[in-house]
């Protein structure tokens, strides 16, 4: 009896830590494809885990559709990895959730499944691993927020926005959704179909594939420049070229003809000034205006 009261009385410690730990995040992010695996979302398990996590409360995005607040500050999100320690007969597997650093803030116990087909074994082994977020009632603290600010600069105008502000503005509305499907331009396909229920997990990604911009070609007319196409996107537009790559995205500011543009690893301003497009960044302490052909 008194081993037994002493094992629940560790098992309901570690529940009340892990759930103060996980209240101090915003945001979990699953990857499109577990590093345990050689194809975007194989099995279907990021859709599963996805699904399940959002069905204990989670905020859940995919890592390639992060909301602005945590692309200002990641350590607002917990990353999930999936481990896979299966046999030949058994197929077990363990999630992780790390924080912006990498430690190590919760894991599940080994979910197990001796089913033989791949992927209704690694759905079992999941839906396994997840009981033992049973009893984890998850509340955000709002602890990890910060007073972070972030300094957007256009011409001799200095503008500094609060991170919570500016993700009211860009974050995509309705997009953490169990059933996603993007708006996608008039007369066009919708970009990304998914959907993650108990019954089907799919995913289809039809996006232009990413890549940073080019050379910089200041100084260059415009007739010779390459030609970058506007394709709406949730609060602004995504820029592709013609083979179609994504180049650059604008997002919706409160000036007429401004846009917060996010380009590769370059973060500034794409603003019109005497009928030419310029994107407008740092590269170091040097204040860079590059001019752009754009096509809306």
């Amino acid at each position: 009896m008194r081993a037994l009261l002493l094992f629940l009385t560790i098992l309901v410690s570690n529940l009340i830590v892990a759930q103060a730990n996980l209240n101090d995040y915003k945001y979990i992010i699953v990857p499109k494809q577990f590093d345990v695996f050689k194809e975007v979302n194989q099995y279907q398990t990021s859709t599963l885990v996805k699904y399940l996590l959002s069905e204990r409360g989670f905020s859940v995005f995919y890592d390639d559709s992060l909301p602005a607040d945590l692309v200002s500050n990641r350590c607002l999100g917990l990353w999930a990895s999936l481990l896979d320690d299966s046999s030949m007969f058994t197929t077990k597997t363990s999630l992780v959730l790390k924080d912006c650093n990498g430690a190590e803030v919760f894991a599940t116990g080994e979910g197990k499944s001796k089913i033989k087909e791949f992927k209704g074994a690694y759905n079992a082994a999941i839906k396994d691993a997840m009981k033992s977020f049973n009893g984890v009632v998850y509340a955000y603290s709002g602890k990890n927020d910060g007073d972070n600010s972030l300094t957007l600069n256009f011409k001799n105008d200095v503008k500094s926005l609060k991170n919570k502000q500016i993700a009211e503005k860009l974050e995509p509305k309705g997009i953490n959704t169990d059933k996603v499907q993007r708006k996608a331009p008039k007369n066009q396909n919708p970009m990304v179909i998914q959907e993650a229920t108990i019954e089907n997990q799919s995913y289809e990604n039809l996006e232009p594939v990413p890549s940073n911009v080019g050379a910089n070609n200041e100084g260059v007319e415009t007739e010779n420049m390459e030609m970058l196409y506007a394709q709406e996107i949730p609060n602004g537009y995504q820029l592709v070229d013609n083979t179609p790559k994504v180049r650059m995205k604008l997002f919706k500011s409160s000036t007429e003809n401004m846009y917060m543009a996010q380009s590769g690893d370059k973060s500034g301003m794409v603003y019109q000034k005497d009928g030419q497009w310029i994107f407008e960044y740092y590269e170091g302490e040097n204040l860079v205006q590059k001019p752009l052909n754009i096509k809306f």
